[in-house]
């Protein structure tokens, strides 16, 4: 029972942790996307939509084309989403918060539409598309962690974006921490007038960021689709996980290392309620608040400390005015 709860918290922290990342990417330039629900739906119906037509038009797939279609076209739809993001907040210099919110509420509403639209086409009964055999080339794992026992169940048993997941999380890190190009985002974070006076492109750091901010956290939208619900997608059938990654954020301090664990920590007490034997519906959905209550301790503390290194970006949701340097 252990093996299986760890199992699955890691897959539900999979997506959690693609969100994350990608936000902290994004808010160390400065920007503040509060959208990165939409763009998790809209990268996971992006990839259903080159899943569907590559699947419809050929009788046996070719496992390479049936991973690399949806992930192409994930890729173009999160980084349409990020790249409007960027125009809106960066060149037009309008609310980060408003922008955000908007592109969560158009993200779904894209999802929704374009979703409806193939089960149409599908003229199928249940209001659902299955992708079975995409989701089965997305699946394949190890060939010998079932020979392992728990070992190979607990850490080789995931598919290859689960572990591209974390890989990405820890280059990341490697980025901010060791390389000029990190050194310089951080810096257009905290202080964009002082990073133009030095002669960073301000705007160019912003855009890059966010667009590939985007497509990371868009990955997880394709990874909850093609793995988690074994390729079926139902419109709104996300739930909250896109929150969860904004809060996953603050847990993680801004870190993307520390997303790591705390993906798979968030996943947990998501499903936790299962394991506990005779809990009422309510019980179960105040068990599903447990990460929300967890990042506002973590928020409390960190607020408390005021230790720098635990802070957000100094400017952190503010347009950047150029002639006021």
């Amino acid at each position: 029972m252990i093996v299986a709860f760890i199992q699955r918290a890691v897959v539900q922290g999979i997506p959690l942790l693609f969100g994350s990342t990608g936000e902290i990417i994004t808010e160390k330039s400065g920007n503040l996307n509060l959208g990165t629900a939409g763009v998790m739906y809209v990268g996971g119906i992006s990839g259903v939509i080159g899943a569907f037509l590559y699947e419809q038009s050929v009788e046996t797939v070719n496992p390479a084309l049936a991973v690399l279609i949806p992930l192409f076209s994930s890729i173009l739809g999160s980084a349409f989403m990020g790249l409007l993001y960027s125009f809106l907040t960066v060149t037009l210099r309008a609310n980060q918060n408003v922008t955000g919110l908007a592109l969560t509420t158009f993200g779904v509403g894209f999802g929704n539409f374009f979703g409806g639209s193939l089960i149409k086409l599908l003229d199928s009964d249940t209001p659902s598309i299955t992708l079975t055999q995409t989701s089965n080339c997305f699946k394949q794992t190890l060939p010998f962690a079932d020979k392992l026992g728990w070992f190979g169940d607990i850490f080789l048993s995931y598919s290859f974006l689960a572990y591209a997941a974390i890989i990405i999380a820890l280059l990341a890190s490697f980025f901010f921490n060791r390389t000029r190009a990190g050194l310089h985002l951080r810096a257009v974070g905290e202080n964009p007038a002082t990073a133009d006076a030095a002669g960073i492109n301000v705007s160019k750091y912003k855009y890059l960021s966010t667009c590939i901010g985007s497509i990371i956290a868009g990955f997880g939208g394709l990874y909850y689709v093609m793995d988690y619900a074994c390729g079926v997608w139902s419109n709104d059938g996300f739930g909250d996980r896109g929150w969860l990654a904004i809060a996953l954020v603050i847990f993680a301090v801004w870190k993307p290392n520390f997303s790591i664990l705390g993906s798979i920590l968030f996943g947990g007490l998501f499903i936790i309620h299962n394991y506990i034997p005779n809990l009422s519906i309510s019980m179960q959905e105040m068990f599903k608040m447990t990460p929300y209550v967890v990042t506002i301790i973590v928020l409390i503390i960190i607020s408390m400390r005021r230790k720098r290194e635990t802070q957000p970006p100094a400017s952190l949701g503010l347009s950047y005015f150029r002639e006021e340097r």
